[in-house]
């Protein structure tokens, strides 16, 4: 919202979600046409070896990205315990089936913050200021904005894993089940960027949590449910990952100690990457552009044209067309925003107004 400016924004939001939505049902589509069940098989059998491992790699780099005196205050400290208590030992599940019941522990959790967020911008509106501009309807930062939305909804990397599990694998099955997922994660997202954005305007940060002051204990219980989502978030992606490795080097097949170790490679690389980094905003954005927005945008059309039996320009492919188009231009233009224009980054830092002793501003933020 505060990229793309809020009237933008929300319409942005909308706009990718369906686009998500509908390439979603597009890549199953596109498998069952040309008879293949996993990403991988698809574009390899549409595009060949190279198109195989470009996938490849956007597949296995996208989980890479996201990234006081006491040890128990650590945040690396924080990170090593949650990995090795919580983290390795769900994603070691051969099955993913057995996600499920984490996926809804993760829905409640969302639920809580997402409330917390709603229950906060009352007493926030009150004592901080819209900023300069807050509400014009667009900003030109608006296509970085495009690429947060991309990752926000992104989860085509594991469409065939999540397919196959259904016990019913029919594309109308899917298509039913990702237009209830993807409204359902629309409504969330849209009440969260509103009531955020609302809260701190022209204040808001990347990770909206860095805005709420440090006392703020109700606060503080939302930054741990969101912590728990990510961390139950994180095996689905871990799933991907080892698909990836699976099929580019065992032929598909893992045996117990090779899962074993692929998997503690996938998790020790990762936490290694996020014990560098603590800038969510700029990791978000990065890989949005460089690896959501081809997953989502590029690849699906694509692969959908390439084995259509109409011609590319006829009006049943006009959608996925332009699917595409959008895909071709976002992606080049929101990597050089990003490198232009980064997101501003302060983790751990206390914002002004929470040094505030009353609801007035008699003092500089300075």
């Amino acid at each position: 919202m505060k990229m793309a400016g809020f009237p933008l924004g929300i319409l942005l939001l909308v706009g990718v979600a369906y686009t998500t939505d509908y390439s979603m049902i597009l890549l199953i589509k596109a498998g069952s046409m040309s008879g293949t069940s996993t990403y991988q098989s698809l574009v390899s059998r549409t595009f060949g070896f190279p198109g195989y491992v470009i996938l490849s790699l956007l597949q296995f780099l996208y989980p890479f990205a996201v990234s006081t005196e006491s040890i128990l205050a650590d945040r690396r400290f924080a990170i090593l315990l949650t990995t090795v208590v919580v983290t390795l030992p769900i994603a070691l599940y051969r099955n993913m089936q057995k996600l499920g019941k984490v996926s809804l522990v993760s829905l409640v959790l969302t639920t809580i913050v997402l409330l917390i967020v709603i229950i906060r911008t009352p007493s926030l509106t009150s004592i901080i200021p819209p900023t300069e501009d807050a509400w014009v309807f667009a900003k030109s930062n608006a296509v970085q904005a495009v690429g947060v939305m991309s990752f926000v909804f992104m989860c085509h990397h594991a469409c065939f894993l999540i397919y196959g599990s259904l016990e019913e694998a029919t594309v109308t099955n899917w298509s039913r089940i990702t237009h209830t997922s993807m409204i359902l994660s629309l409504l969330i997202s849209l009440q969260y960027s509103i009531f955020g954005y609302m809260s701190f305007t022209g204040l808001t940060q990347g990770d909206l949590f860095e805005n709420y002051c440090k006392d703020d204990n109700l606060a503080t219980i939302g930054r741990f449910c969101y912590a728990i989502t990510i961390i139950l978030t994180y095996p689905m992606e871990c799933f991907v990952a080892r698909e990836v490795i699976a099929n580019m080097f065992f032929g598909g097949e893992l045996t117990y100690s090779l899962h074993l170790a692929v998997t503690l490679l996938v998790v020790c690389l990762t936490t290694a990457i996020s014990l560098g980094s603590d800038c969510l905003g700029m990791v978000l954005e990065l890989n949005g552009v460089l690896s959501a927005t081809p997953l989502v945008f590029i690849i699906p059309p694509l692969c959908y044209l390439k084995l259509s039996t109409d011609h590319w320009y006829h009006m049943n492919n006009a959608i996925p067309c332009f699917i595409l188009l959008l895909g071709i231009v976002i992606m080049p233009v929101g990597f050089a925003m990003a490198v232009l224009y980064p997101q501003e980054c302060s983790h751990g830092r206390e914002m002004f107004y929470c040094f505030l002793k009353n609801s007035t501003f008699s003092v500089s933020p300075h």
